[in-house]
C-alpha cells in the first residue's frame, strides 16, 4: 500500500499542536467575556450603600468620658506629697466656709435692719403672740443656771365634778443661780435654751423657810 506523502509523522504533529491551540481571536474573546463577568460579579457589590457605623451605648460613651477625665496614673507618693494635699484641701475648703458665711452673716444683717425695731428687741425671747406664765415650786437646783420646777394644777372634773389634781415639772433657765429648793417661783416662756428648757425665771415670790 503506497503511503501519503501528506500524511509524514512531522505534518501529523503540526495539524495536533494548532487544534490544541485555539486561534488569537478566540482567545481574545473567551478573555472579554470572562472580563464582563468579572465586572458584572463586582458591580453589585460595588454600588451596595456602605452600611452606617454603630452609635456607641451611652455605657460607651460615660466609659469613654470618664477614661478621658481621668488623670494618668501617678506612681507612690510620699508622706510629705500627701500632707500637703490634704493641707490644701483643707483651706480650700475653709475658704469656702468663710465666703458662705460672710454672705450668711450679710443677709442676717440686712434682715435685722429691715425689721422694726420693736419686733427685733421681742424676737429673741419669744415669738409672736403672749407668752405663757406659770407659778410653781422649785425641787431641785442642782445644775448650773437651771432649775426644776413643778407646777402643781386641781381642775374639776366636767360630768362628775371631783376635783382632780395633777403636777407636771418644768426646766428653768435661772441666769444668778437665785432660786433654791422649796422656793415658790414665776416662770415664763421663752425661746429654747438648751435642749429640754423652755423657760425662764422671772421672780422668787416666796423663799423657802
Amino acid at each position: 500500500m503506497a503511503e501519503n506523502p501528506e500524511e509524514t509523522p512531522e505534518n501529523i504533529v503540526e495539524e495536533v499542536e494548532a487544534a490544541a491551540t485555539p486561534d488569537e481571536g478566540n482567545a481574545a474573546e473567551a478573555e472579554a467575556t470572562a472580563a464582563d463577568e468579572t465586572t458584572a460579579e463586582e458591580t453589585p457589590a460595588a454600588e451596595e450603600a456602605p452600611e452606617p457605623e454603630a452609635t456607641p451605648s451611652r455605657k460607651e460613651r460615660n466609659a469613654a468620658a470618664r477614661k478621658a477625665k481621668a488623670k494618668p496614673a501617678a506612681g507612690p507618693r510620699t508622706l510629705e506629697d500627701r500632707l500637703a494635699e490634704r493641707k490644701a484641701h483643707r483651706e480650700s475648703n475653709a475658704a469656702t466656709r468663710k465666703r458662705y458665711r460672710a454672705r450668711l452673716k450679710a443677709k442676717r444683717a440686712e434682715a435685722r435692719a429691715a425689721a422694726p425695731a420693736a419686733e427685733e428687741q421681742h424676737a429673741p425671747e419669744h415669738g409672736p403672740g403672749r407668752p405663757k406664765v406659770r407659778q410653781g415650786i422649785v425641787v431641785s437646783d442642782k445644775a448650773d443656771k437651771t432649775i426644776v420646777v413643778r407646777i402643781d394644777v386641781a381642775r374639776r372634773h366636767r360630768r362628775y365634778q371631783k376635783i382632780l389634781r395633777s403636777s407636771t415639772t418644768l426646766h428653768v433657765h435661772d441666769e444668778r443661780n437665785d432660786a433654791h429648793a422649796g422656793d415658790t417661783v414665776r416662770v415664763m416662756e421663752c425661746r429654747p435654751m438648751s435642749k429640754t428648757k423652755r423657760w425662764r425665771l422671772t421672780e422668787v415670790l416666796e423663799r423657802a423657810r
